[in-house]
């Protein structure tokens, strides 16, 4: 049984295959994929692990593979996969395999999960049982995932953490990668209006042609700096996107601080694609409606291609200023719609209700 909060189906399709092969031992496997939405609770481990437990149970699995897009911690560090081979569970968190190669690797991890959790046990001097081999490739591929010992009372007796900057980077590009970053251009559709009604006003202004062509390169620099950083920060701060956490403990000022990055980087990436778009919008207008002699009268200086070049970027980061005024009109949701992955928006939803009701006792 693969349980999934995330699109993975087309792993279970070629799944039970690639698990008869790679068992070599006649074995036949019938893999069942469930998606659902899985996040009240799912950042306390313990809980999730229970949750998913009672739903096996329920459903007569023999074993369950749950992943989720959602990151996850463990006494301070950054899970990649639980797993108990008494209640045949592993859990995955997807975040913590990176954001390159993602089907591959996570396909990858469900199947020497399930190989771990069917195959021969051997147990050690000092430890619960083991299989032979766990997850030894996966672990070695993945660097610097590592095993880590479990105590006694919990439901796991094999663990992999990442840990360390390198493992941070690597949650945090998962996250942003699971935020699909691209998403945000179509979705601010009355902010990029906003944007290209002033780059087409700036455009054909002799005041724009004149501070375009007295700018040096770093002035233009600070100016893109400048004009993506107002929005990043508009979008972040109108929407209400900066998480805050409710408890005071280590571990959920980490989880904050990992989700807050994960909105900026998530939020940058989508601005930068959107000037970048601005800039070749505003010069293929200003290809087509600039005139050579009106230009070079008006700013003493003939329109050359770099001219057309400098005058772009330079509208760019106009029009980016008024792109950050017109997302003001977008609703919250829609902005966070655009932002978030369908499981981010449903914790933050949560977090919200939770919140509000909190407050209203």
């Amino acid at each position: 049984m693969l349980r999934t909060t995330t699109p993975t189906h087309h792993i279970g399709h070629r799944l039970t295959a690639r698990l008869a092969d790679k068992s070599g031992q006649g074995r036949r496997f019938d893999v069942e994929v469930v998606s659902e939405p899985f996040t009240a609770g799912t950042e306390d481990l313990p809980t999730l692990i229970r949750r998913i437990m009672h739903r096996g149970r329920a459903e007569n699995w023999d074993i369950v593979v749950a992943l989720t897009d959602l990151p996850l911690h463990t006494h301070g560090r950054k899970l990649v996969v639980n797993l108990s081979h008494e209640h045949g569970l592993a859990l995955l968190s997807l975040p913590s395999l990176g954001g390159f190669r993602l089907y591959t690797r996570a396909r990858r991890a469900v199947e020497e999960a399930v190989l771990g959790l069917t195959g021969p046990k051997a147990t050690g001097a000092e430890g619960p049982p083991q299989s032979q081999q766990p997850l030894g490739p996966f672990a070695g591929r993945l660097a610097p995932i590592l095993p880590v010992p479990v105590g006694g009372e919990e439901t796991a007796d094999l663990r992999y953490v990442v840990s360390g900057p390198r493992g941070y980077l690597r949650v945090l590009v998962g996250m942003v990668r699971a935020n699909r970053p691209w998403r945000l251009v179509p979705g601010l559709s009355k902010a990029l209006a906003a944007a290209l009604a002033t780059g087409a006003v700036a455009t054909v202004n002799s005041t724009v042609w004149s501070l375009s062509e007295a700018l040096s390169a770093p002035r233009l620099v600070i100016a893109m700096v400048g004009s993506v950083g107002v929005m990043i920060g508009w979008l972040i701060v109108d929407a209400q996107l900066w998480h805050r956490s409710a408890e005071g403990s280590p571990e959920a000022r980490q989880r904050a601080r990992l989700y807050n990055a994960s909105t900026v980087v998530t939020v940058g990436i989508g601005v930068l694609v959107c000037y970048v778009g601005l800039m070749v919008i505003n010069l293929v207008w200003a290809l087509f409606i600039l005139n050579d002699q009106v230009f070079a009268s008006m700013t003493r200086t003939p329109l050359h291609a770099t001219g057309y070049w400098t005058l772009s970027w330079f509208v760019a980061s106009v029009a980016t200023v008024g792109g950050a005024l017109g997302s003001g009109l977008e609703s919250d949701e829609a902005i966070r719609a655009a932002a978030y992955s369908k499981r981010e928006q449903e914790r933050r939803l949560m977090l919200q209700d939770d919140h509000g009701d909190y407050s209203a006792q």
